[in-house]
């Protein structure tokens, strides 16, 4: 096995296993909702809308920090300033995204939600804002990890805060109900970030650094954010774009919706190893040390995030009845979708290979061009995507959905290609 398979595979083992804890914790939470009532349900995923977008926001201006640390993996102590330029940009975006998430109530009243379920919604947005901000100000230690060559550490935060979140989940939903949700996803959170920040500092490089803040450092906060803030705006895109996308799947029926929530589903699953590879190849794409390296590192990253994508594909397509039995009881639901799973595994390839390309860009520090790549295929599809279902149902979307993301794949590729 050559060299970049190795080292990113040693990166994204412990990655995957963190995010699958984190996704599993996640269907618990939703799962304890979901027989508590379905208005609470409801109106966790009212809040949840707002609050996925504002989150990946705060990560993708994190994120911006890897190719600036990657390079400083033998001097630690360097790069600690560097991670709290990070927090100094990712708490301004959090601030404004906490007070978007304290707005779910007057969002939900105006895109006409049931008045019953934003009754539901009660001191949840406050928890919900709370944990953005704890994020946005503790936050970027597993990122800084990771981009050290430490991700196996990752893990560790990743299992403490899944404990901690399916153990209140299961102790207060059932009695206090969505509120519990909240106070569990809001400690999930203060574990995670007290165990990641821990585990930094207690490198040996490390030893006795402050932790705090600090003074802010603008001109090196703006040479980050010419980073991290496109990474952001084209998270935000993507997010938007695929709101909408889930509205046009709505008109086809009630039938069609569930069916494309539940390729929705599964289209996140594929993709999970795409995530993992992505961040483990960052911090070594920022290192190489020419063009062509990085280009041999990127091919690498490719074929394993893209035979990931194909491992879980061909178990859908082997027992694909039997894994969508799972979601549905419903035979019509669960035919229309496993009539899709070609489509949902095509798209899952292109876009897990933009996902991982798009990690690549912001190694060389050119993220800018993967929001621009984001707004030429998002844009399209959301042209697109409501004569496009009116006329084809939901195969016609998945196929949009399809060509939207190989041309940001493309797109991607291309400027990739280009960097010398």
């Amino acid at each position: 096995m050559s060299s970049p398979h190795r080292a990113i595979l040693s990166a994204a083992v412990p990655l995957l296993l963190s995010m699958s804890a984190g996704t599993v914790a996640q269907l618990i939470g939703t799962s304890l909702l979901g027989h508590q009532a379905t208005a609470q349900l409801a109106a966790f995923a009212v809040a949840g809308a707002v609050l996925t977008p504002v989150t990946a926001a705060v990560s993708g201006a994190l994120r911006g920090m890897a190719p600036f640390i990657a390079p400083l993996r033998e001097t630690p102590a360097e790069a600690l300033p560097i991670l709290r330029d990070a927090r100094w940009l990712s708490i301004a975006i959090g601030t404004a995204g906490a007070g978007a998430v304290l707005a779910v109530p007057l969002i939900a009243r105006a895109a006409g939600t049931p008045d019953e379920v934003t009754a539901e919604l009660g001191a949840l947005p406050l928890l919900l804002a709370l944990q953005v901000l704890l994020f946005s100000a503790g936050g970027g230690a597993n990122g800084m990890l990771i981009a050290l060559g430490r991700s196996h550490q990752v893990l560790w935060s990743s299992l403490s805060s899944t404990a901690a979140g399916v153990i209140l989940s299961l102790v207060l939903v059932p009695r206090i109900g969505l509120p519990g949700t909240g106070l569990a996803m809001l400690a999930s959170s203060a574990v995670a970030v007290t165990v990641s920040n821990t585990l930094l500092l207690r490198l040996p490089e490390l030893a006795g650094q402050p932790s705090w803040l600090g003074r802010p450092r603008p001109r090196e906060i703006l040479r980050m954010a010419k980073v991290g803030l496109p990474m952001s705006a084209t998270i935000l895109i993507k997010f938007t774009v695929m709101g909408g996308v889930t509205y046009a799947a709505a008109r086809t029926g009630t039938q069609g919706a569930a069916a494309h929530a539940i390729l929705g589903s599964l289209g996140g699953f594929l993709t999970l190893t795409a995530f993992a590879v992505g961040q483990a190849a960052t911090p070594e794409i920022a290192r190489a040390a020419s063009a062509a390296e990085a280009r041999r590192i990127n091919r690498a990253a490719l074929a394993i995030g893209t035979a990931g994508v194909l491992a879980g594909a061909l178990v859908l397509l082997v027992a694909g009845r039997a894994v969508l039995g799972l979601f549905t009881s419903d035979a019509d639901v669960a035919g229309a979708a496993f009539a899709l799973l070609p489509l949902l595994v095509a798209y899952s390839v292109v876009n897990g290979g933009g996902i991982v390309t798009s990690a690549g860009m912001v190694a060389l520090k050119r993220s800018a061009w993967s929001l621009g790549s984001a707004v030429a295929g998002h844009g399209l599809l959301a042209l697109a995507m409501i004569p496009v279902t009116a006329a084809f149902g939901l195969a016609g979307l998945w196929t949009a959905l399809t060509l939207g993301s190989a041309l940001i794949f493309a797109m991607q590729a291309g400027g990739f290609l280009r960097h010398r």
